[in-house]
This record gives C-alpha cells, sequence and structure tokens, in this order.
C-alpha cells in the first residue's frame, strides 16, 4: 500500500513515454516524491476516441488522487490533447478543487517560439493527437502569425515499443512521414515531436532531416517548466513531499513493464501491479 503520508507528484501515460518526461522532471527536481503510473494494460491511447481517452485517464488521475497525489503531470499528447481540459475545467471544481492536473502540450506550445527564426511550425504525433488539433489551437494562442503544418505517425510508437528502432521499417516509415510533413510547406524550420515515445528515434529522424531544421524534444521542456509552476505556486508546492523516492505501476504485468520501461527512462525500474 501506498505510504499515506507521502504525497508524490503523480506522472501519467498510457504506456511507456511518459518515463522519458518523468526522466527530466527528476533531474530538474531530484528532492520530491514521485508517482509513475502506465496504463499498459489499455494502451495505446493514440488511436481511442475523444470519449475512451477522457474515460481511461479521467479514472487514472482520480486513482492518483486516492495514492496521495497533490498534482498530476498527463506524460502524455494524447491524454493531454483528448482531456485534460474537460479534468482541468469540469471534473476538478467537484472532485479535488484543491488539486491540480497539468499537461506536455502547452509548455511546448509556450516556448515553440524561440526556435523557430522562419515561424513555420511541424507537428509529428499520434493520430489522436494530431486530428485534435491541439497544438495549432495552442500555438496560435501564444504565437498567432506562426505557421503550423502536422503529420501523424501511427507507426512510429509501434516501431519503439517492439523494439525495431535500428531496422529497415522504421526507417522507411520516418523518412515517409518527414517526407510527407516537409512537403507540406518549404520554410519549416522547427519539428515538435509531439510524442513521448519519439525521444527514442531522435537519431534515425535527424538521419532524415537537412541540420537546419530544430527537433524539439519535450520532457526537458516540460521539465522546466514544472519548475516554474511550482515557484508560482507555494501553495501546492508546500503539499509535495520530498523524499527523494519513485514508485512505479502498471495496470498491466509488472514483470512486461520493468523490462521494456527502462528504455524510455535510462535505467532499470522495479514497478507493481495496480487494479483500477
Amino acid at each position: 500500500m501506498q505510504n499515506q503520508a507521502k504525497k508524490p507528484i503523480g506522472v501519467f501515460d498510457s504506456g511507456y513515454g511518459g518515463l522519458t518526461v518523468l526522466k527530466e522532471i527528476e533531474k530538474q527536481l531530484p528532492d520530491y516524491d514521485y508517482l509513475y503510473l502506465g496504463d499498459n494494460a489499455r494502451a495505446p491511447y493514440g488511436t481511442r476516441s475523444f470519449e475512451t481517452v477522457y474515460e481511461y485517464t479521467l479514472q487514472c488521475v482520480k486513482k492518483l488522487f486516492d495514492m496521495g497525489c497533490p498534482l498530476v503531470i498527463l506524460a502524455c499528447n494524447t491524454a493531454s490533447a483528448k482531456a485534460l481540459r474537460n479534468i482541468q475545467q469540469k471534473d476538478l471544481p467537484l472532485i479535488a478543487p484543491e488539486k491540480r492536473v497539468l499537461g506536455v502540450i502547452r509548455p511546448t506550445t509556450e516556448v515553440v517560439g524561440k526556435y523557430s527564426k522562419t515561424g513555420h511550425i511541424g507537428v509529428l504525433g499520434t493520430t489522436g493527437t494530431i486530428t485534435s488539433n491541439s497544438y495549432p489551437i495552442e500555438i496560435a494562442k501564444f504565437y498567432p502569425n506562426m505557421v503550423v503544418h502536422q503529420e501523424a505517425c501511427p507507426m512510429w510508437v509501434p516501431i519503439v515499443e517492439n523494439n525495431e528502432i535500428e531496422s529497415d521499417a522504421s526507417d522507411i516509415f520516418i523518412r515517409k512521414n518527414l517526407e510527407n510533413l516537409l512537403s507540406k510547406d518549404k520554410n519549416i524550420d522547427t519539428i515538435i515531436l509531439g510524442c513521448t515515445h519519439y525521444p527514442l528515434l531522435m537519431t534515425k529522424i535527424k538521419q532524415h532531416l537537412p541540420d537546419t531544421i530544430k527537433l524539439v524534444s519535450q520532457g526537458e521542456i516540460v521539465a522546466e517548466s514544472l519548475v516554474e509552476y511550482l515557484k508560482r505556486h507555494d501553495e501546492l508546492e508546500q503539499k509535495c513531499t520530498k523524499g527523494g523516492s519513485i514508485d512505479f505501476f502498471t495496470t498491466d504485468s509488472s514483470e512486461n513493464f520493468d523490462s521494456a520501461a527502462s528504455m524510455f527512462y535510462g535505467k532499470p525500474v522495479k514497478s507493481s501491479h495496480l487494479e483500477l
């Protein structure tokens, strides 16, 4: 059972990708307690409907609240795109008005302007993230004159999760999606990796891009944004305990989770199975 005295920062993802975000958050804020939950039993979220993603995400957020988390990071672009707004506006005031849920899309869109000289941005993501149009909508709030083009990459997550990163198949799909994106706009000079799995493909992606194009990965950006958020919200920061612990949970097999998680997290992981 989770120690009820502990008030960890919750980090949620449909599977493994959020570990790339947790890794960066831990670097920036090593003193805090963390609780990671991967809903692997119901992954992937990227191809599911808005209603299903919202239902699953809310269920997991409530579970993290029950386990003591005063703050939950949706380290999943699909959940951030399809569920975050509803949870923040409709659910939190009713179920936990003193708690907070944050996503990964807004922090990225807030700072993308400092990377681009042309004002032309590309976004790569899952089908769910791309069809939600969350990135163009959020970027327009901060940079109304920016031109944004998107490309759904439905094969990229399976490539990563099946450890096919170095295969010929990965080259085929990565090249195809990048060519599709760049054919929409020759002036794109910055591409957002709008899925937390994609940093594992960074080396491959760069092989198929001109050196002049900047790739933006979310982990470090989200971590820096969280540092600033906690500085601005002292009342919430005070609720987060600082024991330097990290507990990992998965809704699927903990053995399977542990064997794959180290690829994303960069070191061995020992998880526990969690029933929702």
